[in-house]
């Protein structure tokens, strides 16, 4: 689209369906590939025998790298290793089509971007990707396997065989880097609005408890079964990275910045005793005097 005039309606969401087709077509061919592709390379020059695909690999990898060696993996159903095939091989071509999302989705709203705005993108991606992949990591190397050492003792103490299916086993990996990942990048966020104006650090600063608060909630969703410590090892880097996007948001702080947020303020207040109440109230519930 030409970026020196405004488009109609339209012409945008023609736009954005192309770019959409284009993230589509490459997602499915991405997955196939990787569904297809094995695991050793000589095997093209043998093409008849048979081969062990590569997901089949990744898979073996994190159940090595994950599961106790207390646990034993089970299907449960007849279709239940298709289906974790096909998923895991639709997550990894996910991974894989990553540059091209987001360089579809710069494409599609470069043109509305102002020069500033454009000049942040470059060092909000590289962030976000840099938090992003050590948030993953740290799901997968420290989350993951403490969640499921976790439960080792609780299984002894009823008598109780571990056993796990695999679906349950992988979507537990999978959900738990995936939201690591995703908590990690939450200063990312927090800067850019700094940067924008939107908010100022005093708003972070004066409402620490409460921020805390929430962001210890979820860390504990993401670690259901990882008990108190689970929580922790978690909540503590994500609470180190929030204090440094602090600092750092400081730099880019501009004069004037919001220092509270107006949204939580009261619709009015009583013109006699001031307490906070809604615009919509004709007596106040303090002083139950008339406002009008």
């Amino acid at each position: 689209m030409n970026s020196d005039r405004e488009a109609p309606l339209g012409e945008h969401l023609h736009e954005l369906s192309r770019r959409l087709r284009v993230v589509f077509y490459f997602l499915i061919a991405s997955t196939i590939v990787i569904m297809a592709l094995p695991a050793d390379l000589n095997f093209f020059s043998t093409p008849l025998s048979f081969y062990t695909p590569l997901i089949s690999l990744v898979l073996k990898r994190i159940t090595h790298d994950i599961m106790p060696p207390q646990f034993s993996l089970v299907g449960y159903t007849v279709g239940a290793p298709i289906e974790l095939y096909v998923i895991s091989s639709l997550i990894l071509a996910v991974t894989v089509s990553i540059p091209v999302i987001a360089y579809e989705i710069y494409q599609f709203v470069n043109p509305a971007l102002h020069e500033q705005e454009k000049r942040a993108v470059g060092p909000f991606v590289l962030s976000f990707s840099a938090l992003f992949v050590i948030g993953a990591a740290f799901g997968y190397f420290i989350i993951a396997p403490f969640t499921l050492w976790a439960m080792v003792p609780f299984f002894a103490a009823v008598g109780a065989q571990p056993m796990i299916s695999v679906l349950d086993f992988y979507g537990v990996v999978f959900a738990m880097i995936l939201m690591s990942g995703l908590t990690f990048t939450f200063p990312v966020f927090l800067v850019l609005l700094v940067r924008f104006g939107v908010i100022g650090t005093q708003v972070v600063t004066r409402n620490r408890r409460y921020i805390y608060a929430g962001l210890f909630v979820i860390t504990a969703i993401i670690t259901p079964d990882g008990g108190p410590i689970a929580d922790a090892a978690l909540f503590i880097p994500v609470i180190l990275l929030l204090e440094l996007s602090i600092m750092v948001a400081k730099r880019y702080e501009k004069e004037g910045a919001p220092t509270k947020l107006t949204w939580f303020e009261p619709e009015a207040r009583c013109r006699f005793c001031a307490a906070e109440m809604s615009s919509r109230v004709r007596f106040c519930g303090k002083c139950g005097r008339s406002q009008l």
